[in-house]
């Protein structure tokens, strides 16, 4: 079995976490079993957010009475302190614990430091002297908050998008951690599902001793892919490494990677996750899946786009959002005609 510690938290845990983003889709029986399943298995890391809906609360279920026998990691979008202790209370009560053991800011668009007027940072260390939580973390989808949270000093993890698209900046900002002793916790492994071969994401995840990718599971045929890792972990084959190349060539330049930061924000209620990056998932992933009426229906809504430049302001990755919706939605419609042959 691999493990990874956490950096300076002193966290180890099984080289393969969870993250349960995809439980607020299903019902709570069938997340309480999946997590159970995985925990069962060797998995120890669950990580959630205020943001997931009813995640928590399922977490929470699913380990009542066996809190000590898991690592739980959770998120707060606040940007003021009474918005941070509410929803630090309401993650607390949930999850049925008295404590969190990485609470972690949520995609700030800064990097909360003491004295910068905002008190969050502040209200982080005295949670901390109050026990209710073990350690402090930061996640972002920005390179430039990544990188001054490190300097920084002030974190003790960072969780940030990493699996084997990533730039070369990427694979700094993870040594750089490294040599901070702050925990990476890689998020996207599998980029929002554009990825498709987990061994290969494995491999490439397993190459960087602490990096500890939490993969984002709903059905139980998808988490018996990574429990089976537990004992036999993939490794950089010849193989792999070409099936990397080859994403990597079709996967290069301007793509949509579903982190959903900018779906709040539309007034058309264009699902701009998903129809965004809509020509790669009819391509790499079953094509009747994203042909239904239903998912028809959401690209038609492209049609009402606004071209308000919401969704533009709110991409961590810069990306000209209206742009790709646009572009995606012309090939979907091909798609449809026959013009274009997908698997």
């Amino acid at each position: 079995m691999e493990t990874v510690t956490l950096g300076r938290t002193g966290i180890t845990v099984n080289k393969n976490g969870f993250g349960a983003l995809p439980i607020q889709r299903i019902s709570a029986t069938d997340a309480v079993k999946l997590a159970r399943k995985a925990y069962e298995a060797g998995i120890t890391f669950f990580d959630t957010a205020r943001f997931y809906t009813d995640s928590e609360e399922k977490l929470g279920e699913a380990f009542d009475g066996m809190r000590e026998r898991v690592c739980l990691a959770t998120k707060t979008g606040a940007t003021n302190v009474k918005d941070f202790w509410e929803q630090l209370e309401t993650s607390l009560r949930h999850l049925r614990t008295d404590h969190i053991d990485i609470y972690q800011f949520h995609n700030l668009p800064f990097c909360p430091k003491p004295g910068d007027g905002t008190g969050l940072y502040e209200a982080m260390c005295e949670a901390k002297e109050q026990g209710k939580i073990r350690h402090i973390g930061i996640t972002n989808h920005r390179l430039a908050v990544a990188e001054e949270a490190i300097a920084s000093g002030l974190y003790e993890t960072l969780q940030f998008p990493f699996c084997y698209l990533a730039t070369e900046r990427d694979i700094r900002i993870v040594r750089q951690c490294e040599e901070a002793g702050m925990g990476f916790i890689a998020m996207k492994a599998l980029s929002g599902g554009l990825i498709t071969n987990s061994a290969a994401a494995y491999a490439f995840e397993a190459q960087y001793a602490n990096v500890l990718p939490i993969w984002g599971v709903q059905r139980e045929r998808e988490l018996d892919e990574f429990i089976s890792y537990i004992d036999n972990p993939p490794t950089m084959t010849a193989e792999l490494a070409a099936v990397i190349e080859h994403d990597r060539q079709e996967l290069s330049g301007e793509f949509c990677r579903g982190c959903g930061y900018c779906v709040p924000t539309c007034p058309a209620g264009i699902e701009i996750n998903n129809c965004a990056r809509m020509s790669l998932l009819l391509r790499r992933s079953p094509s009747e899946a994203q042909l239904t009426p239903e998912a028809q229906e959401k690209m038609r809504r492209i049609e009402d786009c606004l071209h308000c430049g919401k969704c533009r302001e709110k991409c961590p990755y810069g990306l000209d959002t209206p742009a790709l919706l646009e572009k995606n939605y012309e090939d979907y419609k091909r798609v449809l005609a026959g013009e274009v042959s997908v698997k």
